[in-house]
């Protein structure tokens, strides 16, 4: 028992530790700068919308709305298996617009299509979410930073919606992985992760990338992972909004984190040995994406694991006083863990709707800790995840 103990504790600390560190480095990000005089590149808004007819209609109108210069961007739907009635409402929208039908979707296909077809009239590209809609002065910014050589840069995802607990956490999450895994990252000098929607690219740079790839589920992983071998860092930017819908229904919670999980063990195990490699040729960044993020367990999940086996070997310690057990070391774990989420919750949700949500997180934690056991197969087909207009 008190071996088995030691081997969790030394997981418990390495995860703990990183959090909070990264949590702590977060606070000295720096934001910014732009600079909107300078000459306005081409930009193409890459739209993958698989089964999204409820909301991708005025997900394109919205992406319209850039305060950029009309003639130098475009806004492009690929529309798999959307219905009739929603193609014929995108086509009276001035887009450009791809039909497919394909009999495997996924997003890397889709991406790949799109820019086989197109990147060769742009410079840069951004990817967005079928429910994604875009703050106003977006590619401004994301222009502004392209022009101090910035190659891939993840703008900060915000909820759209936070009307139910589930939305409300579901956004808090993203939060704090905007804090630890992208502002924390980039101020100790390693890569941010990129988050599937809401990215810029060198469009050149990205469709050598995506045709290298054919990922089913988690492609923004790989995508980063690739991006950094080569060794481009992801740049995060805080004030570079995109608005995201977040998850309402339970059922669609499960798919999604399903997906997550099984796509981040997926890569763990596809590129674990290779982030050992390009470690030890001083490639961190890599070591980290690859290996150091993929390798823990869901934050809530290590919280949750941490709690328990924290009351666990204090009752031992109890019946078996003679047993050392590191009863000590364990409470320093859960401060830890604790703290790291703390210090990355920003301002605006502070407020009693976030008291009153943390009675649900026993009954979230307990999902995710089963969906662990029934990954089979999760990341070999693509699991879709239904958007709405509203909660």
């Amino acid at each position: 028992m008190p071996i088995i103990i030691s081997l969790l504790l030394v997981y418990f600390y390495f995860t703990s530790v990183y959090n909070f560190v990264m949590s702590v480095a977060g606070w000295f990000y720096r934001v910014p700068l732009f600079d909107f005089n300078i000459d306005k590149r081409k930009f193409l808004i890459l739209i993958p919308a698989h089964k999204e007819d409820s909301v991708i209609v005025q997900v394109a109108k919205e992406a319209l709305n850039q305060d950029y210069p009309k003639d130098k961007f475009d806004v492009l739907v690929i529309a798999d298996h959307l219905q009739e009635s929603t193609i014929r409402e995108l086509q009276m929208l001035p887009i450009l617009l791809i039909k497919l039908e394909l009999e495997e979707s996924t997003k890397v296909k889709s991406l790949n299509i799109a820019l086989k077809q197109y990147a060769h009239n742009y410079e840069n590209v951004v990817v967005l979410d079928a429910d994604n809609v875009m703050e106003e002065k977006f590619l401004l910014k994301m222009n502004s930073l392209h022009a101090e050589n910035f190659v891939a840069i993840q703008g900060r995802r915000a909820a759209k919606n936070k009307s139910n607990y589930l939305s409300f956490l579901d956004g808090l999450s993203e939060e704090i992985n905007n804090h630890i895994l992208c502002k924390g990252s980039n101020a100790v000098g390693l890569s941010a992760a990129l988050k599937g929607s809401g990215m810029s690219f060198e469009i050149v740079s990205l469709t050598e990338n995506l045709s290298q790839m054919n990922s089913v589920g988690g492609f923004d992983k790989e995508l980063e992972l690739l991006y950094i071998q080569k060794g481009v860092k992801i740049k995060y930017a805080s004030n570079v909004v995109v608005f995201d819908e977040k998850i309402s229904k339970e059922s669609s919670f499960k798919n999604q984190r399903k997906r997550w999980i099984a796509s981040q063990y997926f890569y763990l195990s596809k590129y674990f040995w290779k982030g050992f490699n390009h470690a030890f040729r001083g490639n961190i960044s890599f070591f980290n994406s690859a290996v150091i993020r993929n390798i823990q367990l869901p934050r809530l999940v290590n919280i949750g694991l941490a709690l328990a086996l924290l009351l666990l070997v204090s009752i031992l310690s109890v019946y078996f006083p003679d047993t050392n057990l590191f009863t000590n070391h364990w409470v320093v774990c859960c401060v830890l863990l604790i703290l790291g989420v703390i210090f990355s919750i920003p301002r605006e949700y502070w407020t009693w709707k976030l008291l009153t949500s943390l009675i649900y997180l026993p009954k979230i934690f307990l999902t995710m800790f089963l969906l662990l056991f029934n990954l089979k197969n999760a990341n070999k087909k693509f699991i879709h995840t239904p958007h709405h207009n509203n909660d």
